[in-house]
């Protein structure tokens, strides 16, 4: 299985024997060794995964890195954050994975309003399995554990990613410059309950939401 780790903050070294991994197509800065690449159609599984994402609007151009030697990755000099897999599903938005594991499947899951709040579409992106991916954040990522009895409330446009067994509800008419005073507008919140852990950024992305 190839190696993941972080060269730098911004940096992701992967080191390849003949295995292969699947990276944000046009992400590769550097490699030594010997590599060959290949455009995967879509991103999801095949031709169900490319039907299913051009359905959805769930955008994720991927490309396969296979050699020997090691791969440099990075995009626009994102903080980048390795996740390990073991047997679970992660959740995460398509513009924030950057690799994985060729091992790792990957696909779509409906998220309802949350994804239209955040001007992403009703899809967002899953990833499968046993191993190792890696994810992008506009600053240091925090992730933040949910616990039974302690849920969790999340700014639609800092949220990354999650995993774990937890439950998604979408609330309307709140956020954290609502509750100062200081918002306007229809505003959004996601709400995790359950166990497992949340992936957020500090900066946020722009919104259909209103003033989030």
């Amino acid at each position: 299985m190839a190696q993941f780790r972080l060269h730098s903050a911004k940096v992701l070294a992967v080191t390849m024997n003949g295995d292969a991994v699947k990276a944000k197509n046009g992400s590769m800065v550097a490699y030594d060794g010997q590599m060959a690449f290949k455009k995967l159609s879509g991103g999801g599984e095949g031709l169900r995964g490319m039907v299913t994402r051009r359905l959805t609007g769930e955008q994720m151009t991927l490309m396969e890195v296979k050699g020997q030697g090691t791969c440099y990755f990075a995009d626009r000099a994102a903080d980048i954050n390795l996740v390990q897999l073991n047997g679970e599903t992660l959740h995460v938005e398509a513009s924030n994975l950057l690799a994985t594991d060729s091992g790792l499947r990957t696909g779509t899951s409906f998220t309802g309003l949350r994804g239209a709040s955040q001007g992403n579409g009703l899809f967002t992106t899953t990833v499968e399995g046993t191993g190792q991916a890696a994810l992008m954040s506009d600053g240091t990522a925090v992730v933040l554990r949910v616990a039974q009895g302690m849920p969790l409330q999340v700014d639609p446009g800092a949220y990354i990613a999650h995993q774990g067994n937890l439950r998604q509800d979408f609330q309307t008419g709140v956020n954290f410059r609502t509750l100062m005073g200081e918002g306007s507008g229809e505003s959004f919140q996601i709400r995790f309950e359950g166990d497992g852990l949340v992936y957020v950024q500090p900066s946020e992305r722009n919104t259909l939401g209103g003033d989030v």
